[in-house]
């Protein structure tokens, strides 16, 4: 597409890599010799996330030094967008908002601001909003229909609505469907969830990219988590903005044309799409659920391009609102992931896409061998067998690759307090500190306790654990401790069991892994903590780990 040399850029990338894995390994090796049984099981486990590991601190690195040093980040790493041509577009577009028992009371306002500011954009006839149905209720889908009816009647001409009477292939048998049977003129579609919210300037960024450059199949914006009420998604999505920026930057910048596709906010073209992005059953009948990511390296496999813009303006989405819907959610995208050991032989595979599904498998597969490491470590201190061990070379080793693992987060938040612009939109350095100290420690507790949880899941997984697509929880609410208990009692118990093991042993021993089990330890009282109504208010009236788009609403 441009004069970007792709293997050049890979392979700077691949030794970046390298070397920060070296180094990891190195300093874990130098910790633990003379190694033991105990300690080669742990050197094998720290070698097996140590490339995760690597791949974020390189990812995270490079983003921050394009997003210090570069005029227009964006335009780094998306050279289509400096070509993109302004104002209303040539082609047609779908908005498809895929949708099933939703409450539309949510769904429908922030769709009908859209389609009003595409309309003082003069882009009305160029746009058609497509709400695409898999409720199977009846009584729900009724009011559904009447609710889009009375929508539809204030946006004429403008919005339609299909319903299927099953939902096979669930979201991705959804949208083909209506790629298959409903799609007339649109060159392109927007895929929205129903919790998703894009702006006028950004739909039209989108369309003028693909339209400035035919080879694109997908482009796939940055995603920010919608303004929070409640104190877990307040808290979690503040860390999480930060660590998407920067990685994200510097994966478009060697990942080129063979991109992410994260199922919504994104455009898509719709021939392309349609010839190659079909998802056949596995073997054995059942669907893909983690669709987006085949759907992506299949388009690549066939020749087109997808490509992320990493930009985080004018596109959001709700998180959940409290631990309960997080760890479900965590469930159900991690049963999706494992699908993919079965997918490396499709056809037309290539090498990067292949790397692309073995990124989102580690995501995952790295929770249960973080778990491992604990477990052997507590046996090897009970044992006698890390008497030895220098603590301080070991505690060296710990920061190291907890540096590494958080390194997204912070180059975001390095970025933010560098660049005086960047900290004004969230009220200015001292308040966007305020927020990243109050996330790191809501995170360093709630990490390893999600790392637990995953494990647990998927050690369970090949046993018949299974896990739905069902809609999420999108209402912000308290959580009773009867509640939080009947679901972190387990947890509660691997985490006094685990600190009880490292106190028996020395002061020190306590020290250093209490980072990884008080989130454990304390697994009740921050599910309940995150959720309470008060503890919200307060963030709220403090302004702590307050987003731009909060700031801006509350300025108004």
């Amino acid at each position: 597409m441009t004069d970007e040399n792709p293997l050049l850029r890979r392979a700077a990338f691949a030794a970046l890599v390298a070397g920060i894995a070296a180094f990891l390994l190195w300093l874990t090796w130098r910790a633990l010799t003379p190694v033991n049984g105990w300690e080669a099981l742990i050197l094998l486990a720290v070698a097996l996330t140590t490339p995760w590991t690597a791949l974020s601190a390189a990812n995270s690195l490079l983003g921050l030094a394009l997003l210090l040093g570069a005029r227009d980040p964006p335009a780094a790493v998306l050279p289509a967008l400096a070509r993109a041509r302004p104002g209303p577009p040539d082609a047609v577009t779908a908005i498809a908002v895929c949708i099933r028992n939703e409450a539309m009371e949510a769904v429908l306002p922030p769709l009908g601001t859209l389609l009003d500011g595409l309309a003082r954009e003069g882009a009305a006839d160029r746009f058609r909003l497509w709400l695409l149905s898999d409720t199977q209720d009846p009584a729900i889908a009724a009011a559904e229909e009447a609710a889009i009816a009375g929508f539809a009647s204030a946006h004429p001409g403008r919005v339609r609505y299909r319903r299927r009477t099953d939902n096979t292939g669930y979201k991705a048998g959804n949208v083909m469907d209506f790629l298959d049977h409903h799609v007339t003129d649109e060159a392109f579609f927007i895929t929205l969830d129903a919790d998703s919210v894009m702006t006028p300037a950004a739909v039209l960024r989108l369309v003028s990219i693909m339209e400035a450059e035919p080879r694109l199949a997908i482009v796939q914006q940055l995603i920010v988590g919608r303004p929070a009420t409640a104190a877990f998604p307040r808290l979690f999505q503040f860390g999480m903005r930060a660590g998407m920026r920067s990685w994200a930057t510097g994966q478009a910048w060697w990942q080129l044309d063979s991109g992410p596709y994260w199922g919504h906010n994104a455009i898509i073209r719709v021939a392309p799409f349609r010839d190659h992005a079909k998802l056949e059953p596995l073997p054995d009948g059942s669907r893909i659920l983690s669709h987006d990511m085949v759907e992506s390296v299949r388009l690549q496999a066939a020749g087109w391009a997808v490509r992320c813009l990493p930009a985080e303006d004018g596109s959001m989405e709700a998180n959940p609102p409290a631990l309960p819907e997080f760890l479900q959610r965590d469930e159900r995208w991690g049963a999706g992931n494992m699908q993919y050991f079965r997918l490396f032989d499709l056809p037309g595979m290539t090498a990067l896409g292949r790397l692309q599904l073995v990124q989102a498998i580690l995501l995952f597969l790295g929770a249960p061998l973080y778990a491992a490491i604990l477990l052997l470590a507590a046996g090897n201190a009970l044992s006698g067998g890390g008497a030895g061990t220098p603590m301080g070379a070991l505690a060296l080793a710990v920061l190291a690759h907890a540096l590494c693992y958080f390194s997204p987060k912070l180059s975001g938040y390095a970025q933010a307090l560098i660049q005086r612009e960047v900290a004004a939109t969230y009220g200015g350095r001292c308040a966007f500190a305020r927020g990243a100290v109050a996330e790191f420690v809501f995170m360093q507790l709630f990490e390893p306790l999600s790392t637990l949880n995953k494990a647990m899941f998927l050690l369970t997984l090949p046993f018949g654990a299974r896990t739905g697509w069902a809609p999420q929880n999108r209402a912000d609410r308290g959580i009773a401790w009867r509640d939080a208990a009947r679901l972190l009692w387990r947890h509660t118990v691997i985490g006094v069991v685990l600190t009880a093991c490292f106190a028996s042993v020395s002061g020190t021993a306590l020290l250093i892994a209490l980072p990884f089990t008080a989130g454990m330890v304390l697994a009740i009282p921050l599910c309940v903590w995150s959720a309470d109504p008060r503890v919200s208010a307060w963030l709220r009236e403090k302004g702590v780990a307050s987003t731009p788009e909060e700031l801006v609403v509350a300025r108004q």
